[in-house]
């Protein structure tokens, strides 16, 4: 008979939960939830061709980038999937321009969820792997529905943070500080069943970096050299033969950089030095994944985890990946004084 155990997301959870004897389950609630409505995303992203739901929805969310179809059903879809529990104070998205409030006819519970309810939905068109990041923290205020000060904590601070990535396969990955576990999702059967346990980043990891190169006469002269030394270097500092491999899909990206190693960059520049990813929602949750596994996650001078935002929607340059490669584009750019 064989040894394989099936583990659903649900019973990982629970197991998980059984080891804190003071947790009360609302922690445990929402991660059930956000696997719920990712099953729900998984099920519109796989139909997309065949419901109408391609192409732009006619607006611009809080970032002035259009709005994708995809992206409203995403947002109603984690929005309805969590707004009655009773486990969230407040909630933050992407798409939406200040604090989310849980309606005054349902309980309000002790934690904040912030989320981007579909990274790259623009490439749902061609087929391309997109995503959804989120985290949860807990409140710290005594406002009952949450307040600014809930929501705007560092990564350090997360309790749990995750992703799904709707590819060939929908796989969730999460971390609740105690390694990263990913699920495959079986359509079979509509369950989450763990396929990746305990993932580390490989070292040495593979000689990969992913950028997009199309801005390079943007950047500082610091970026340009680390990615000559990438290319061109010589294997005694740690360079040379890597190769580029770049979706334009963050989720999709740092999921390959996450099971594979390399790196991972998307620095500010001239005309945007402050970057485009979100620090709240995007790059702090994946840099508490990054970290569980091993790896690391920079601005390029500092840990993102503990950076203070000052926003919802605070931009930040990102480098994510293998440790060492972390520390690589920092000394380039430090030398610069970029």
């Amino acid at each position: 008979m064989s040894e394989t155990h099936i583990v659903t997301i649900d019973r990982h959870i629970i197991e998980h939960e059984r080891k804190h004897p003071e947790a009360r389950g609302a922690f445990s609630n929402i991660l059930t939830d956000m696997a719920l409505a990712a099953k729900v995303i998984s099920r519109k992203v796989n139909m997309a061709g065949l419901m109408d739901i391609l192409g732009a929805a006619g607006s611009e969310n809080v970032q002035g980038e259009s709005v994708q179809k995809l992206d409203v059903f995403a947002q109603d879809a984690i929005y309805r999937a969590m707004d009655h529990t009773g486990d969230l104070c407040c909630m933050v998205s992407e798409e939406w321009e200040d604090i989310i409030p849980i309606p005054e006819k349902f309980p309000a519970g002790d934690y904040v969820l912030v989320f981007d309810p579909l990274d790259g939905s623009s490439n749902i068109d061609v087929n391309v792997s997109i995503g959804t990041v989120f985290a949860i923290l807990r409140k710290v205020s005594n406002e009952e529905r949450g307040s600014m000060a809930d929501c705007l904590q560092p990564g350090r601070k997360q309790l749990a943070a995750g992703y799904v990535v709707y590819g060939s396969s929908t796989m969730l990955v999460y971390t609740t500080g105690n390694g990263v576990h990913g699920f495959t999702l079986d359509p079979s059967i509509g369950e989450f069943i763990l396929s990746h346990p305990d993932i580390r980043i490989p070292e040495p990891p593979d000689r990969i970096y992913s950028i997009n190169e199309a801005y390079t006469p943007r950047w500082t002269p610091g970026m340009k050299r680390f990615i000559e030394h990438l290319k061109f270097g010589d294997e005694e500092s740690g360079g040379g033969g890597y190769s580029s491999r770049y979706i334009g899909s963050l989720v999709s990206d740092f999921h390959r950089t996450l099971l594979r190693g390399g790196i991972f960059l998307y620095p500010g520049d001239r005309e945007n030095p402050s970057g485009k990813l979100r620090l709240l929602y995007e790059a702090s949750p994946l840099a508490m994944i990054a970290e569980q596994a091993g790896g690391r996650a920079s601005d390029g001078r500092s840990n993102i985890l503990d950076i203070q935002p000052e926003s919802l929607h605070q931009r930040t340059p990102l480098f994510l990946g293998s440790a060492g490669l972390v520390g690589a584009v920092e000394r380039f750019l430090s030398e610069e004084g970029s």
